[in-house]
C-alpha cells in the first residue's frame, strides 16, 4: 500500500525469499495467492513494469568491479529526486567515505579495496534509494549493520519514503518494529499479522523471537 511500510518475518524456509521472488514475477504466484501493490494484482502489469518500479536491495549485496560512485550512480534514473551525496546520507554511509582509500573514486571488486558486509549492504541501499522507485524491498539487507546504523536508515526511510511503499524482510525483529503492517510467515502461509504491539499482545511465534532476541542482545548488537 502506498505510504506504508510492510514488515515480513519468519523462521528460515518459512517462504520469506520465495514472496519476494513471486514479488518480482521471478517465480509464478500459486493457483490460490495474490500478491497485490496499491491494490492492483501484480499479474495485471507486465514484468518490466514491475522490476522498473520496484528497488531491490539482497542480503548478499552485489557490487562491480569498478568505482563506489559508479556503483551507486547505476541506481539513477528519470525518477530520481536525489543527489548521490543525499542518497549515500539516507544509506548511514557517508561515514565510512573518509576510511576509503580514494573515497568515492576507491574500486571495488577484483582488483580493488574489500568492502564489509555492512558496507556493501549500505552502498547497495544507497543506489536503491537514488532509483527512488515506487516500492523498495530491503531483503534482509540490514542483517550486517549495527543497531544504530539499522536505526538511522529506517528513520530515513521513514521521512524520505512517506509516500512510497517500504516492505522490509528481516531476521532481526528491530528492523520492523515501526512498521505499518507486520506479517510472520511459516511454509508460506500467513500465521500471524499486525503491528509490533499487536503482535506482542498475541504471545505467538513473534512474541517469542522477539522475546529470544531481546535476551541475546540480537537489537544491540550488530
Amino acid at each position: 500500500e502506498q505510504g506504508k511500510t510492510l514488515g515480513i518475518v519468519g523462521k528460515t524456509g518459512s517462504g520469506k525469499s520465495t514472496l519476494v521472488k513471486q514479488l518480482l514475477r521471478m517465480y509464478p504466484l500459486t493457483e490460490t495467492g495474490c500478491i497485490r501493490i496499491n491494490g492492483i494484482n501484480i499479474t495485471n502489469y507486465k514484468k518490466q513494469s514491475i522490476r522498473e518500479n520496484i528497488a531491490f536491495v539482497p542480503q548478499e549485496s552485489e557490487l562491480f568491479s569498478r568505482a563506489v560512485l559508479a556503483n551507486i550512480l547505476m541506481g539513477e534514473g528519470k525518477d530520481s529526486n536525489y543527489s548521490v551525496e543525499e542518497a549515500i546520507k539516507m544509506a548511514d554511509f557517508e561515514k565510512d567515505i573518509p576510511y576509503l582509500t580514494n573515497g568515492l573514486d576507491t574500486k571495488v571488486g577484483e582488483g580493488g579495496m574489500t568492502l564489509s558486509g555492512g558496507q556493501r549492504q549500505r552502498a547497495s541501499i544507497a543506489r536503491a534509494l537514488l532509483k527512488n522507485s515506487e516500492v523498495l524491498v530491503l531483503d534482509d539487507s540490514l542483517s550486517a549493520v549495527d543497531g544504530v546504523t539499522e536505526k538511522n536508515i529506517l528513520e530515513s526511510l521513514k521521512k524520505y519514503r512517506k509516500d512510497k511503499t517500504n516492505i522490509i524482510i528481516a531476521h532481526r525483529l528491530s528492523a520492523v518494529i515501526e512498521a505499518d503492517k507486520i506479517i510472520v510467515l511459516d511454509k508460506g502461509t500467513i500465521t500471524e499479522e499486525g503491528t509490533h504491539e499487536e503482535l506482542m499482545a498475541k504471545q505467538g511465534w513473534y512474541y517469542t523471537q522477539y522475546k529470544n532476541q531481546e535476551l541475546k542482545g540480537d537489537r544491540d548488537e550488530i
